[in-house]
């Protein structure tokens, strides 16, 4: 799955003061008492606009390429079908990276470095970035893919996100749908989070937010030892609950960046330890521990381990990315091709099962018969192209005219960062 975030927009039109310098300015949080004597020492990821982040969405979307046609190859058995088959985790790194940065300004805003992100145009934002395009992918999808047999209940569970809750209603094509269903309920939930979270002492933010991550645990838990059976074709634990700890693993991740420097951000900055803790936790996730070969259901517990290692995953790769230093180069991720792939990541998650069902006719091969390769390199090419159609067509015309609006009836800041450094032509 995916979803875009807030990641890149606009500078603020809110007055400078004090509390809030001029543009330009890098807010720091400095810690009196460490052994540096107070020295300052910023974080990268307070800025408005972060490139390495759209270049680590471009590599999740593939991911969620990769493990759909792993699937409708064939390559599910063994160790390599295990492997593929758990780039499902890609998931959970674009459930973190919504978290990251949709909960940085509320993080910086609890600390008084901004004022409070408005929720009017938060919500505005989020509908702009994400229904355009989803709803012409649903319409195109659900009346010209032959595999897409669409009655009323299933147009209007799609056309209104409810997917996962009304059952046998995620059908071809639009299968992936169910993780922008949880990511939309999400976005509704996060201002009343914020709101709740405000209430709390700065000092007990991260704490909460860690064990309420580990207590959503228990949504499998409670999945399990019920006695009242989900409707057929309805899986509870595909519903939000279950996947809070990995929006949490990003929300963790912004209060970082407006604490001072400690431990966290030292260790988040060892890349090679932080890969390494990456690697083990997907290697974890992808052992009969956290459940069995493909797509067949494993226990309440092979849930939660599963789980748990996404979020490991999700932090140890975003975690270099947000909390290193202002001046570190991630000149991969970061690079203007990673960007502009990252720009047409949204794209990608939400067309690329119709590109895979294109696919196969092109190679004169039926699904489930193999030549992955190929397979999986032209679902890239035909998703990214699809992709790049629908962002010039309808994802940034759309955010462009928010955008424009905004300014002549809202003058609300639009970016939800510590920072208001204006972002660069590449990521418009």
């Amino acid at each position: 799955m995916f979803t875009p975030s807030a990641a890149n927009l606009e500078p603020p039109e809110y007055p400078y003061s004090a509390a809030f310098p001029p543009p330009g300015t890098l807010f720091v949080v400095t810690d009196s008492s460490s052994d540096s004597g107070g020295a300052e020492d910023a974080v990268g990821g307070t800025r408005g606009f972060l490139p390495a982040v759209e270049g680590m969405r471009a590599c999740a979307a593939v991911g969620v390429v990769v493990t759909h046609v792993a699937f409708q190859t064939g390559h599910t058995g063994g160790v390599t079908g295990r492997f593929f088959g758990r780039f499902d985790l890609a998931v959970a790194v674009f459930f973190a990276l919504s978290g990251f940065l949709l909960w940085r300004g509320h993080a910086a805003a609890a600390r008084g470095l901004r004022p409070k992100p408005p929720t009017g145009h938060y919500l505005r934002s989020r509908i702009v970035r994400i229904m355009p395009g989803y709803l012409v992918a649903v319409v195109v999808i659900l009346t010209l893919l032959p595999e897409a047999k669409a009655d009323l209940t299933v147009w209007l569970a799609n056309l209104t996100l409810t997917q996962i809750y009304v059952p046998l209603t995620l059908t071809a094509g639009l299968t992936q749908m169910w993780s922008l269903s949880v990511e939309v309920a999400f976005y509704l939930a996060l201002p009343f989070l914020a709101l709740l979270a405000r209430r709390l002492p700065v000092r007990t933010r991260i704490p909460v937010i860690a064990a309420t991550a580990v207590a959503s645990f228990a949504w499998a838990v409670l999945v399990g030892a019920s006695p009242v059976s989900a409707p057929y074709g309805v899986n509870p634990l595909n519903w939000p609950p279950a996947f809070f700890s990995w929006f949490a693993a990003g929300m963790l991740l912004a209060e970082l960046t407006v604490t001072p420097v400690g431990w966290a951000h030292r260790l988040a900055r060892r890349r090679v330890l932080m890969a390494g803790i990456a690697v083990v936790a997907f290697a974890v996730a992808a052992s009969p521990i956290a459940g069995p070969e493909g797509l067949t259901p494993g226990t309440v517990s092979q849930f939660i381990v599963k789980t748990a290692m996404g979020a490991v995953v999700a932090a140890a790769l975003i975690a270099p990315l947000v909390l290193d230093r202002p001046d570190t180069s991630h000149r991969l991720l970061g690079s203007p091709t990673m960007v502009t792939l990252g720009r047409w990541s949204y794209g990608l998650f939400v067309w690329h099962l119709a590109a895979l069902a294109m696919v196969f006719p092109v190679i004169g091969e039926f699904a489930f018969n193999g030549h992955m390769p190929i397979v999986l390199l032209l679902t890239v090419v035909f998703g990214f192209a699809i992709a790049a159609v629908s962002y010039a067509l309808v994802e940034s015309p759309c955010r462009n005219a928010l955008r424009r609006w905004e300014r002549r009836n809202d003058p609300t800041p639009l970016d939800s960062s510590v920072t208001d450094v204006t972002e660069p032509a590449i990521a418009r």
